[in-house]
């Protein structure tokens, strides 16, 4: 990517935590879903504290057979209501009962336990792989729920639906922004690059926001809970209460030193799922040119290199992913390891249950869960946060906007007139160089001159495409500089060298500028463009579906549909970029008819080169180094002996011979 639209690759922690900030205004339009959300997440974590006790009440008051009230712990205030009714039961009516409390669980939250086998959550993903663009697809698509059962359903089904929405928003808001860039700010790049910014970096604010609402609430109070029920059933054993505590901090502080680290090799991991994806659409919108130049076996080892370096560059995230767990999970597993030996020394002593045991390693497995989850939080933020940098950095790249005191420019009533213009591409090199010019209403002004002299340059003026560094341009006198994009550009129709057509019916496609056209209109300016006899002759007529950039029509085929489009606009400005450069001199000659109708109530600015195309202009300008070195008609340009124009002629009549 070129030095002008190249992001910072890096950036520190605060200016992760500032983009994260950034990227919660976009979740204001769901703030209601993302309360209801988080009230579901609370929701579905408050079961889990109750679904150690049923394992232990069947443990000691079942299988060892100690009767409720005489068992050496008390249980909490959560429980009771419970093992109150449970009193005075059978071993056999306590084993129904608690079973019937697991069914009812597995019914509500699809639970029954206390280990990972026994409890169940819900997530899903729609799609699945192991490089960038594959997980971060999933990311735009997750529905998840920390219960299964019809919970579970109503939370992951409510989730996938929200995380599709915050995804469209935040997409089509980077979409929309993107086309109100100027046409020149993606002239250096690889569009590539642009679509794995809006396909694949915008869910980058699904793991960002998520995890920064979602996580530090309910890891958080869920991990604060259990040191409360672990404090009220094992508070006379306060090391078990402050190693649970201390495995907390265990889980974020083991991940602080990484940040850096992870940003630089997420931001990498990324580039290189760009750069693939670049390599991909530039292979497949040039194969033609591959194919014909006998290109496919340089093209695929391109994109094998590309493609196997984006793989590469996530596995070395994941990796890196891997020894930040390790460095948590290590310290964590030693601390706990001392509690578990304390308490089989009390299980030993008589001081607590076997059912107690298995409660508090319940417990602990569940608050490990929960250290996980806000020991990876700062981590995941780090990686959410190269993905945000890379969708705002286009976000905040200078879009074509009204000035503050902008006025809408009169339809364009006599004529455009350029004066004393120069302009220099961001490089430096200069385009044109003091120009000065008058384009009427009722002609046709030709531009003409060898390329790269800055003809197309100049007509980019006009719609304000480019704007000059000195001098103005003005519509009927006024000048346009502050006048607003929409007033200018209703007025232009430009037909560019290079035609663009759509995945769409033919019809469609002459309708892009005026969705409003009747079919009349649609068919006369076909007619005008020499397009009708072809379109007619289609199997389905005007409604024919083209294919991929119209790949269904020969070159000259989609240069008349272009010009079809740009007739059917009603504009008072018509500037076409070499119209007649693929058309045969029969189709030629009707356009140039076609134009001098035009002309009468428009005005009419064409670019080219074939001297049949401009020698019927009424104005020919001839350019050469950025500057205008001949004005005049066709036979008074050609009666200068020595004249640039003449010569220009003379070389391509001799060439043509």
């Amino acid at each position: 990517m070129s030095r002008r639209l190249q992001e910072t690759e890096e950036f520190s922690s605060f200016e992760s935590i500032r983009l994260l900030a950034r990227a919660f205004r976009y979740v204001a339009p769901f703030k209601g879903r993302f309360a209801l959300k988080l009230g579901l997440l609370c929701l579905s974590l408050l079961p889990l504290l109750v679904l150690p006790w049923p394992v232990k009440i069947i443990i000691d008051h079942v299988i060892l057979g100690v009767p409720i009230g005489e068992q050496p712990l008390a249980y909490p205030a959560l429980v009771v209501p419970f093992t109150e009714f449970l009193a005075g039961q059978t071993p056999t009516g306590i084993l129904l009962w608690t079973l019937g409390a697991m069914m009812l669980l597995v019914f509500v939250v699809g639970a029954v336990g206390t280990g990972g086998a026994e409890r169940d959550q819900a997530e899903g993903y729609l799609a699945s792989g192991h490089d960038q663009a594959t997980r971060t697809e999933n990311e735009a698509n997750a529905g998840f729920s920390m219960a299964s059962g019809l919970l579970g359903l109503f939370d992951f089904r409510f989730t996938i639906r929200l995380t599709q929405a915050l995804n469209h928003h935040y997409r089509s808001s980077l979409f929309d922004r993107i086309q109100s860039l100027p046409m020149t700010a993606f002239d250096d790049e690889r569009i590539g690059d642009a679509i794995f910014r809006v396909m694949y970096d915008t869910p980058a604010i699904t793991t960002g926001v998520y995890r920064i609402v979602l996580t530090p609430v309910a890891s958080t109070a869920f991990g604060a809970l259990i040191v409360v029920v672990l404090n009220s059933v094992f508070g006379n054993h306060p090391i078990i209460v402050w190693t649970a505590v201390a495995i907390l901090g265990i889980g974020f502080a083991a991940t602080v030193p990484f940040s850096g680290a992870l940003r630089r090799r997420a931001g990498r991991s990324r580039r290189a799922g760009a750069t693939t994806t670049s390599t991909l659409e530039e292979g497949l919108s040039n194969i033609l040119a591959v194919q014909s130049l006998g290109g496919e076996g340089r093209e695929k080892k391109r994109f094998d290199a590309d493609s196997w370096a984006s793989f590469s560059r996530h596995r070395s995230q994941v990796a890196l992913g891997m020894i930040i767990t390790l460095c948590a999970v290590v310290p964590a597993v030693i601390v706990g390891s001392r509690v578990f030996y304390y308490v089989a020394n009390l299980v030993i002593e008589g001081t607590i249950s076997p059912g107690d045991f298995g409660l508090l390693f319940s417990y602990f497995m569940m608050l490990t869960f929960a250290c996980v989850e806000i020991g990876a939080l700062w981590i995941r933020v780090q990686e959410a946060a190269v993905g945000l940098q890379r969708v705002f950095f286009l976000m905040d790249l200078p879009a074509e906007r009204d000035p503050d005191d902008t006025f809408a420019v009169a339809p364009l009533a006599d004529a455009v007139q350029i004066e004393d213009v120069s302009f220099s591409y961001p490089d430096g090199t200069p385009a044109l160089r003091g120009v000065s010019m008058e384009a009427r209403v009722g002609q046709i002004t030709a531009l003409v001159g060898p390329a790269g002299a800055g003809k197309t340059t100049l007509a980019y003026l006009i719609p304000r495409f480019i704007r000059p560094a000195l001098g103005r341009v003005r519509f009927d006198d006024v000048d346009i500089e502050k006048a607003s994009f929409e007033s200018i550009r209703s007025q232009v129709s430009f037909v560019f060298q290079e035609t663009v057509l759509f995945d769409a019916t033919i019809e469609e496609n002459i309708k892009i500028g005026n969705p409003e056209a009747s079919e009349t209109e649609v068919r006369r300016a076909a007619q005008v463009a020499g397009a009708d006899e072809f379109i007619r002759q289609l199997p389905e007529g005007y409604r024919t579906q083209l294919g991929r950039s119209g790949g269904k029509l020969s070159v000259g085929q989609k240069q008349r549909l272009s010009i079809a489009r740009a007739l059917v606009r009603r504009s008072r400005i018509v500037i076409l970029d070499e119209p007649t450069s693929a058309l045969d001199p029969e189709t030629e000659q009707r356009l140039v008819s076609a134009l001098r109708e035009a002309s009468r109530s428009r005005l009419v600015m064409v670019i080219a080169h074939r001297l049949s195309t401009v020698r019927s202009a009424d104005q020919i300008l001839f350019i050469e180094g950025g500057r205008i070195l001949e004005r005049g008609s066709h036979s008074e340009l050609m009666a200068k002996r020595d004249g640039a124009y003449r010569r220009f002629v003379e070389l391509q009549t001799r060439g043509a011979a």
